[in-house]
């Protein structure tokens, strides 16, 4: 090849290379150029979901009363613990309702929230919080509603709160593996989301609680396990999928289990939404009627038209509270029934020598007296809704015996003019100081 043809090869290559070398630099121009006008959003798979479910978890505040003494000695006032001061001063206790504690909750309905049931215990009223993104606090009163305290859960009305309801999910179609999104108000700051992945399903968890009428009974409840952080306060807020569906309800506290109270990393338990939907269903189809705050503790009205004195027909005692039964909560706080005549209201409606009466009209009974004065409160031609504990033997066991496991029984008594029962003998699980 001649040197001509040489430099002439040489010279469009060169030429095709300051060509190649100009695009380029015009191209990385006008990419920098753009790049300065443009913003890019990188937007992550969880925005829209929290965005749309974020205002519907609010706070849940449970007041409670507290009785105070107050003994003086001269030098201030202070209580030593033994029912008196050491001083002279002694004045009467007094009674105030403070903030016992807060949780979170889910708005399911208008006005209706749902929640833990261990964030609404004891309470003596309830509040509901909302936290707007300035930070300012309103709260609304609110009354408890439903609750099922083996699963934890209870449902509150505040009627003033107006806030959108969320979607309820199908907890059974998770998968191990799929998102989760927890938002609540832990230590008190207000709509905390957190975010992980649903670490196991089904998990058995085993705890020991204590049902309304004072007796120990261990369950056991499948939950959702989720690595999202899950902290004190978070207890009653919502899990929820990526499309902003409830899918559960967080919960730290489950008396007795092992990770109640205690620190974990990457451990959080929650009650999965289907568990829960029959006690939601009853509530928003009206089936469990919503009473309104305010006359939630309205006093009801007592009939004095009294024909003669009508009676069950049972004689009673106080359930022996020093009894090994007792003690351990193998039974109930209640009224022991040691006798039921024959013909009586009490025997046509079924009720028998060893029942424990712990509920009349869904009024938790403790006491013989708190039993006779609500029974004395009603005419003949009354019926009653009396709930009894019974198991088999109770009658005959001695204070020292384990008892046996028995059930919980309704029934329904129309109340009669009946003579005085006789008196039975204590002993067992009869309390010595019966009349």
């Amino acid at each position: 090849m001649s040197n001509r043809i040489r430099r002439f090869i040489g010279c469009v290559a060169l030429a095709l290379s300051c060509i190649m070398i100009g695009s380029a630099m015009t191209l990385t121009f006008n990419s920098t150029a753009q790049a300065e006008n443009t913003t890019v959003v990188h937007t992550s798979p969880f925005t829209a979901a929290i965005a749309q479910v974020r205002d519907s978890v609010v706070g849940v505040s449970n007041y409670q009363k507290v009785t105070y003494g107050n003994y003086g000695n001269g030098y201030g006032s202070f209580f030593f613990g033994y029912g008196y001061g050491y001083g002279r001063d002694r004045q009467e206790p007094e009674t105030k309702e403070q903030l016992a504690s807060t949780g979170s909750g889910v708005v399911i309905g208008e006005g209706f929230v749902l929640t833990n049931y261990h964030v609404v215990e004891d309470a003596s009223s309830l509040k509901v919080t909302i936290t707007d993104d300035a930070g300012e606090t309103t709260e609304y009163a609110a009354s408890l509603v439903a609750w099922d305290e083996n699963l934890d859960a209870a449902i509150i009305y505040a009627p003033d709160c107006k806030l959108p309801a969320v979607t309820l999910g199908d907890s059974d179609k998770l998968l191990v593996g799929d998102w989760a999104i927890c938002i609540g108000n832990p230590l008190g700051f207000a709509k905390t989301t957190t975010v992980g992945v649903v670490s196991a399903l089904g998990r058995g968890i085993k705890s020991e609680t204590y049902d309304k009428y004072g007796r120990k009974e261990t369950i056991t409840n499948a939950m959702i396990q989720v690595d999202a952080a899950i902290n004190s306060g978070n207890s009653g807020g919502g899990m929820f999928s990526v499309s902003g569906e409830l899918m559960g309800i967080p919960t730290l506290k489950y008396t007795g289990s092992y990770y109640s109270g205690a620190s974990v990393e990457g451990i959080g338990m929650c009650i999965p939404i289907n568990a829960v939907k029959p006690l939601i269903q009853s509530v928003l189809t009206g089936e469990i009627k919503a009473i309104a705050p305010e006359k939630a503790e309205e006093e009801t009205t007592t009939n004095n038209d009294l024909t003669g004195k009508p009676r069950l027909g049972v004689t009673i005692a106080n359930v022996n509270a020093s009894s090994r039964a007792a003690m351990l909560k193998q039974i109930p706080q209640g009224v022991f029934i040691t006798n039921v005549e024959a013909g009586s209201p009490a025997e046509k409606a079924g009720l028998v020598a060893g029942d424990i009466i712990v509920d009349v009209d869904d009024t938790v009974i403790t006491d013989t007296t708190q039993l006779i004065s609500l029974v004395g409160e009603h005419k003949v031609g009354d019926t009653l809704k009396i709930k009894v504990y019974r198991a088999e033997g109770l009658l005959g066991l001695t204070a020292n015996q384990d008892a046996p496991d028995g059930e919980y029984i309704d029934v329904e008594v129309t109340l009669a003019i009946v003579d005085t029962p006789a008196t039975q003998e204590a002993g067992g699980l009869i309390d010595g100081n019966q009349k």
